[in-house]
């Protein structure tokens, strides 16, 4: 079975290109042709034309010099005028033959009526019968000559416009079919134009989607999203390129691995030794050893105050280790969401009390299928975050919506909000911005990449929105879920 999947990319882009520059060149070639073949005969109708006009021409100055020279040979009886009636008759008789053909192709004469060509010869035969005869005829075959001689201009009148009429049908034959070459060139143009329209867009819709699925493949990777097996279909070299980018996710999944088993190993051997340390330091403060005096008494604080940071740093990397491992092992189930940000400000009461702070929910009921406790605890982090940040007195506010397929959830505190130059690494692990409060100890930076792991475990997305104008500062945090309605 015949698979475009076998061609590569640059291959099928290349077909496609040459399609559509085959189509078109052949209604050029095909508007050219028919171009061509309208000058040729309008160039041939021309042609015939003038010579039908000349031999109407002619036939008529011969007519005269006939006539000339039988009326002279009537008087002089000389026959060299006979001789140059008989000239004159050859030549118009010859003029004669080419109108004769000409005429019977452009207009058919009509049943019943004589031909003019017929009339011509027979109105000769009768001039040629009236330059024989008797002395004593002569008055009689004079006045038979007139007639005849009238007669035949009649038909040279008749036979000049039998000329124009012909060139005139021709002329409109001939405008006739260029309205219609025209036409149908112009047809054909508009055909060519709107299936090459059809096949650049087909070719172009189904180029772009591998595209898009490289694109997302790499977004996801750039991401951290692993779980999720690349399977590209499409051309062959995007599949080669996809196979490779399935080998890189699953590198980065066995580094990511690695890395979280050093970090477990690294941090659990580095408890032990730290645990003795802060036993040691503790005994010599307490004097187990002997007396300290004053300024060996500010050695042991100093070494006590390093040790509980390097605990708690080595706590928050733990922490921070395993809510990524966690966040891809999720339970889901409907939740109530509103109820669930409630839960939240409820566990966190005796914080934002502490500092009079003023949590407010607003929100409709909303079941979302998600894993309680792990997006709680991104909730959590968020409310535990603008809790450290807002001012003495201020207000926090939780809102939840529902948007198109969307679960939203913002939250929006008082505090001095992102300066500019964080924004872009706010959610990076460990990093902690320039404005932090001076009246909260100092945070380890990762609750905010805490809650970016959770909601990505969810296929959300959380974004730092720009502050608004009522109040003009403050930090806006925005989560989105997939959310389908209940029917």
């Amino acid at each position: 079975m015949f698979s475009l999947d076998r061609f590569s990319f640059h291959q099928l882009l290349l077909v496609a290109f040459l399609l559509i520059a085959g189509l078109l060149s052949a209604a050029s070639l095909r508007g050219l042709f028919t171009i061509e073949a309208l000058i040729t005969q309008s160039s041939d109708g021309a042609q015939q034309a003038v010579s039908l006009s000349a031999a109407a021409q002619r036939l008529a100055e011969r007519s005269v010099t006939m006539e000339r020279a039988a009326r002279q040979y009537l008087v002089l009886d000389d026959p060299l005028l006979r001789q140059r009636f008989d000239e004159a008759a050859r030549e118009a008789t010859q003029a004669l033959d080419q109108l004769a053909q000409g005429l019977r192709e452009a207009v058919p004469t009509a049943s019943g009526q004589e031909p003019a060509d017929d009339a011509w010869r027979s109105t000769l035969r009768t001039l040629r019968q009236q330059l024989s005869g008797d002395a004593d005829t002569r008055s009689d075959r004079e006045q038979t000559l007139t007639a005849a001689f009238r007669d035949l201009g009649q038909i040279n009148i008749d036979i000049a416009d039998q000329v124009r009429l012909a060139t005139e049908s021709r002329n409109a034959a001939l405008l006739e079919r260029l309205e219609s070459g025209r036409a149908e060139l112009a047809r054909q143009i508009v055909a060519a134009i709107a299936v090459a329209v059809a096949l650049a867009l087909a070719f172009g819709i189904w180029l772009a989607r591998p595209l898009k699925r490289l694109e997302a493949a790499i977004v996801g990777l750039g991401e951290n999203r692993l779980d999720h097996m690349i399977d590209m279909r499409g051309p062959a070299d995007v599949r080669q390129l996809g196979r490779r980018l399935e080998w890189l996710r699953l590198r980065l999944a066995e580094l990511d691995d690695d890395k979280a088993r050093f970090l477990r190993h690294v941090s659990h051997e580095l408890k032990t030794p730290l645990a003795a340390l802060r036993e040691g330091v503790a005994l010599l403060e307490d004097g187990v050893t002997g007396p300290l005096n004053e300024p060996q008494r500010e050695v042991a604080r100093i070494l006590r105050q390093n040790t509980s940071v390097l605990q708690g740093q080595i706590e928050d990397l733990l922490r921070f280790n395993t809510a990524a491992f966690d966040a891809r092992r999720l339970v889901r189930r409907p939740v109530e969401l509103t109820a669930l940000v409630a839960q939240q400000v409820d566990a966190q009461k005796l914080q934002w009390q502490a500092r009079k702070l003023k949590v407010a929910v607003t929100g409709w009921p909303l079941r979302v299928e998600v894993d309680a406790e792990k997006l709680g605890m991104a909730l959590g982090n968020l409310l535990s975050n603008a809790i450290r940040f807002s001012p003495i007195g201020g207000r926090i506010a939780f809102e939840v919506s529902q948007w198109p397929g969307r679960a939203r959830i913002d939250v929006i505190d008082e505090g001095p909000g992102v300066a500019a130059a964080d924004r872009a690494r706010v959610f990076e692990p460990f990093f902690r911005g320039e404005r932090q409060p001076t009246d909260a100890p100092r945070g380890s930076g990762i609750g905010l990449s805490i809650v970016q792991e959770l909601v990505r475990a969810h296929d959300g997305q959380i974004d730092l929105l720009m502050p608004g104008q009522n109040p003009p500062s403050g930090a806006h945090f925005r989560i989105e879920l997939p959310h389908v309605p209940d029917r």
